[in-house]
């Protein structure tokens, strides 16, 4: 709980990263329907979670001209607890959203299967 007590929650920056932690989630969920889309947002976060540590030793010398204070300690804690973290929950919705799609798909299928074959018996006894 010290951890977020440590944290100023009103710098713009931290806002600004909230938000889009909070705008690509409604992008996932609003783009659901859209296999192609949700594997290009599925790749993106999980592209922006392996570029974390590279992402933290460059903020980590920048700090001073967009932070009050040096969040980005070498062992990353505030990087893979406010960056990596949400970027992977967003990523386990999509993989769970893409899943259910996947079984719905092969449902349908195995439906046109069995109304094909049908077909075909019907037709053979005619």
């Amino acid at each position: 709980m010290g951890f977020f007590h440590a944290i100023d929650w009103k710098e713009p920056w931290l806002m600004g990263l909230l938000g889009f932690h909070v705008v690509l989630l409604l992008v996932a969920i609003i783009s659901r329907k859209k296999t192609n889309f949700q594997m290009f947002l599925f790749l993106l976060t999980l592209a922006g979670v392996y570029l974390a540590e590279a992402l933290n030793r460059f903020l980590g010398k920048n700090w001073k001209s967009f932070s009050g204070q040096n969040y980005f300690d070498p062992s990353g804690l505030f990087m893979s607890v406010l960056w990596s973290g949400p970027l992977l929950v967003i990523s386990m919705i999509i993989l769970i959203n893409t899943l259910f799609s996947l079984c719905y798909l092969i449902v349908r299928w195995k439906r046109a299967e069995l109304r094909h074959r049908a077909r075909a018996a019907r037709n053979k006894q005619d």
